[in-house]
């Protein structure tokens, strides 16, 4: 990269470990600037404002989140293992989370009642991961790994129930065993929902 690409691109990061840590409101260019050993107006000439940078920091966590669960869950087989691998790898990112936040899960607190472009990022890139879930979901049910009378809205519902519920007693409360809570509820979970006519050697997960 560019000298200015490199510099857009170091700020960005730390912007992200800033709005992980303080949320995307708490996140100001005179606080990066400082971080970065920049003047405001140095940082103002890679975004034009702070709504473009927020969206930028978005724009990178989701990038983030594709290629560390996303993209090598769906390298697995169509069916439960392609399930179970995007649900494990989505508690290994929020288990690495803890320490600083998930930008998606402050955003909805943040942005629940704020309309504007931020708000609008963040509902489609979560709308996004939910219709990949559906589709593993629906993909689990045509390989018969699932009942076939699976409401795959309802399945996925319970897994983003089990990923708040992780967030919520890692981070707020520190409850120690949270993700191994969040895997063991996983696997009843999938166990409600299994084919009881799949065959004992050919079950997935």
């Amino acid at each position: 990269m560019r000298k200015g690409e490199q510099t857009r691109a170091a700020i960005l990061d730390v912007a992200l470990e800033l709005a992980s840590r303080n949320g995307l409101e708490g996140l100001t260019i005179g606080l990066l600037a400082d971080r970065m050993s920049m003047s405001k107006s140095g940082v103002f000439a890679h975004f034009g404002s702070r709504e473009d940078l927020q969206l930028e920091v978005v724009k990178l966590y989701h990038h983030r989140f594709e290629q560390e669960v996303f993209f090598p869950s769906i390298t697995e087989a169509r069916g439960l293992p392609r399930l179970v691998a995007m649900y494990t790898r989505w508690v290994k990112r929020v288990s690495v989370e803890i320490a600083s936040g998930c930008i998606y899960i402050s955003g909805a607190v943040e942005y629940d009642d704020r309309e504007g472009p931020i708000r609008e990022q963040l509902v489609s890139m979560v709308r996004a991961w939910q219709e990949a879930l559906l589709r593993s979901v629906q993909q689990a049910v045509d390989a018969k790994h699932l009942r076939s009378d699976v409401d795959a809205a309802q399945l996925v519902f319970e897994m983003h129930g089990l990923i708040l519920a992780l967030h919520h007693d890692a981070r707020f409360l520190r409850n120690p065993g949270a993700v191994e809570r969040a895997r063991a509820a996983f696997e009843r979970l999938v166990e409600n929902y299994r084919n009881p006519q799949l065959p004992q050697d050919h079950q997935a997960a």
